[in-house]
């Protein structure tokens, strides 16, 4: 089977029931802004099909290997020593302290969990974004895509370049039924959907994954620093984890939205550098895309037949699985798409990332691996180097003392972007959805925030506890897939039925999530199951005790997972009674109008917005804060004046900040109209706690951005 027909056939459909439902509810059409969103959609499928389709079919020039010239022997022959100078990690030792800085400076004025979890959802869509960037170049990225981008090319980019699949039914479904049923998490959503024994299994799966998943970014760490300068894996992790949850226990999301902005526009920054610096040496990009070798410049390496890099294989495992848990289930960037100020910003964000960050991210963490291929091609790296080490030699082969330590620092940002968002998803879902609910329902804010910062550490704990698990496998690449592929089918099935399917039902949920774990696990102690779903893709051997079977079918135990699941959700709804429809009202597809009602409190329209500016004005002691709706959002008193300009009435949502676009949102609040003042102009009051939290000492008498939302 041709790898990127298979692709676009079934990645295709998923990709038209999305634009399906957009047309349903009237986001995409024929006519005006509808057609324009149906047209960009479109665009954006037919930019990665173009450009695969160059990549797998183009005519391309290769040039002919060359024997090793020798002058590398710096960087390969390195037993017992330390990698880069004393300068190199002086500079990543500075950027740890300015993380620390930057984390530390932004937990200030954490008073509650919304702004701990969610950073007061005030942030600009391209601030979200490059946060949501540096959240997914992991460490465990640059190291593993690396090692393939060695041995494979540019199909090593192929878990980045599919996330297309998803873009109609992640903007036009899941986000606004996110953002306006005001869910903090997906278990909240699972048990408003269903009931409070769906929601407990699906924490339990997801924290499951959470925590396994910081174990394997603390595992990557390990390993690169005990390359780097020999440490001991465990006593590696165990100093990155301290470090990472120093910032993250003080000062929860924003902290982490900052700390990602600065580390998202650093792995960018440097992941940029090795590839010029690779070019530059080669003499051109010219040179260095003619030796990197055809094979090595294909979109896919091959459908089924090496069992080390299928593309079948990681269609399933990453494209589908693992992608619709990281847009649709991952704690930590819901916690980023519920950050944003509006939910267009979070339309925009996730745009962004999928059609022009994620591509840049791809070469990103690639880049070092490809680089190393086109220079053993070259005749200036010797052919045995090994995969693993293809990174380390490179960028130190390439760099100067002192642009290696800005690597160095690359690699510890990926670490510690990924890390931070994961301890701040462990303790939102453990304070939402197990502490909140199940344990102390009557728990104060203050009760609520002592209880996160606890889980942040003991996160962490568990994190490094679980490094010699991850230790056990052969490769970073190994040990991320098999873990993953083993427990997200079962919940990314139960969401997605659970969003875009009315008729799937709780006794459908439960078993389709425990039924599913049990199915997963069953296929490690016999992997003979999955044969059936492994499109002849051979095993590959597992490994040693009663769970090496894990190893066996690696790549394909995603696909095996998805079909198992989907059978059971299918065939137990069908033989279950339907949910009542007056439960399911703003929260599944079709129903997005009355998430909206519920979230505003009264009718409204998605594409309503109009802007003003006001002077602020701090009310006076006659008037004590007021809280409205379930949001808890102050009520501010805006002139006639300011009133009529806004077209508004008294109840209306309305988004505050200051006029500086590049804060990104760091001085703004949401807040609900209230009635009218007496003041004369273009005036807007607040109280003294909303005044401050925007208006700073120097601009007392600059006016505001006052825009109404919806």
């Amino acid at each position: 089977m041709d790898p990127l027909l298979y692709t676009y056939i079934i990645g295709g459909a998923i990709f038209a029931v999305g634009l399906v439902y957009g047309w349903k509810h009237g986001y995409v059409g024929l006519q005006g802004w509808p057609l324009l969103r149906l047209v960009g959609c479109l665009a954006v499928m037919g930019f990665f099909l173009a450009l695969q389709a160059y990549l797998q079919y183009g005519s391309m020039p290769s040039a002919d290997p060359v024997p090793y010239r020798g002058g590398a022997e710096d960087a390969l022959q390195k037993d017992g020593k330390v990698r880069g100078t004393a300068l190199d990690y002086g500079i990543m030792i500075g950027y740890f302290v300015i993380i620390l800085v930057i984390g530390t400076w932004f937990s200030r004025k954490q008073k509650t969990t919304k702004d701990f979890f969610f950073g007061g959802q005030r942030f600009s869509w391209w601030l979200i974004a490059f946060s949501l960037v540096a959240t997914t170049v992991g460490s465990y990225s640059f190291v593993k895509y690396s090692n393939k981008g060695f041995g494979y090319g540019l199909s090593s980019s192929q878990s980045y370049l599919n996330d297309w699949i998803w873009f109609p039914l992640l903007i036009f479904g899941w986000l606004p039924i996110l953002y306006f049923a005001r869910v903090t998490s997906a278990p909240e959503y699972l048990g408003r959907r269903f009931n409070s024994k769906v929601r407990l299994w699906a924490t339990v799966c997801i924290l499951i994954y959470l925590v396994g998943y910081v174990g394997v970014n603390l595992f990557t760490m390990g390993k690169v620093l005990n390359a780097l300068i020999g440490w001991p894996i465990p006593l590696a992790a165990l100093v990155v984890a301290m470090i990472s949850a120093t910032y993250v226990t003080a000062g929860g999301q924003t902290s982490v939205i900052m700390t990602d902005l600065f580390q998202g526009a650093m792995l960018l920054l440097v992941g940029g550098l090795i590839l010029f610096l690779g070019i530059d040496y080669l003499g051109g990009f010219g040179i260095f895309w003619e030796n990197l070798p055809r094979s090595h410049r294909l979109a896919y390496p091959n459908f089924n037949e090496d069992p080390g890099f299928p593309s079948v294989g990681i269609f399933w495992q990453d494209a589908i699985a693992n992608s619709a848990m990281f847009y649709f289930l991952n704690q930590g960037i819901i916690m980023r798409f519920l950050a944003a100020r509006s939910l267009g910003e979070s339309r925009k964000a996730a745009a962004s990332m999928i059609v022009l960050l994620m591509v840049v991210a791809a070469c990103v963490v690639g880049g070092g691996g490809w680089v190393a291929a086109a220079l053993v091609n070259h005749g200036d790296l010797p052919a045995d180097v090994k995969a693993a080490d293809a990174f380390y030699v490179a960028t130190e082969f390439l760099s100067k003392p002192g642009v290696f330590g800005l690597v160095l620092a690359a690699l510890t940002a990926a670490l510690m972007s990924t890390v931070d968002t994961l301890i701040t998803a462990v303790a939102a879902l453990t304070v939402n959805d197990l502490y909140k609910p199940y344990i102390r329902p009557q728990a104060t804010e203050r009760e609520m925030m002592k209880v996160a910062r606890i889980t942040s550490i003991s996160v962490m704990v568990f994190g490094v506890i679980l490094v010699p698990v991850f230790m056990n496998f052969a490769s970073i690449y190994e040990a991320h897939g098999a873990f993953t592929a083993a427990v997200t089918p079962p919940l990314v099935v139960t969401l997605l039925l659970a969003v875009f399917w009315r008729r799937f039902t709780a006794k459908a949920a439960i078993c389709t999530l425990v039924g599913g774990l049990g199915a997963m696990a069953f296929s490690i102690l016999v992997p003979e199951v999955i044969a059936p779903f492994a499109h002849g893709v051979p095993s590959g051997g597992g490994g040693e005790g009663p769970l090496g079977g894990i190893k066996d079918f690696k790549y394909m135990r995603a696909c095996y997972g998805i079909g198992v699941c989907a059978t059971i959700g299918v065939v137990v709804s069908l033989l279950s009674k339907p949910e009542p429809f007056e439960r399911q009202r703003g929260l599944v597809w079709g129903t997005i109008g009355d998430a909206l009602r519920g979230y505003k409190g009264s009718e409204g329209s998605e594409g309503s917005s109009v802007r003003a500016r006001a002077l602020p004005r701090l009310a006076g002691d006659s008037r004590e804060k007021e809280l409205h709706g379930e949001a808890g959002l102050p009520v501010i008193w805006p002139s006639q004046e300011l009133l009529e300009a806004l077209d508004s009435s008294s109840g209306d949502l309305v988004y505050l900040s200051d006029t500086r676009v590049w804060l990104g949102g760091l001085r703004s609040a949401h807040a609900v109209l209230g009635e009218a003042s007496a003041d004369a102009g273009m005036q807007v009051t607040m109280d003294e706690e909303t005044y401050h939290s925007i208006v700073t000492r120097r601009r007392r008498e600059t006016p505001l951005v006052i825009e109404r939302l919806y």
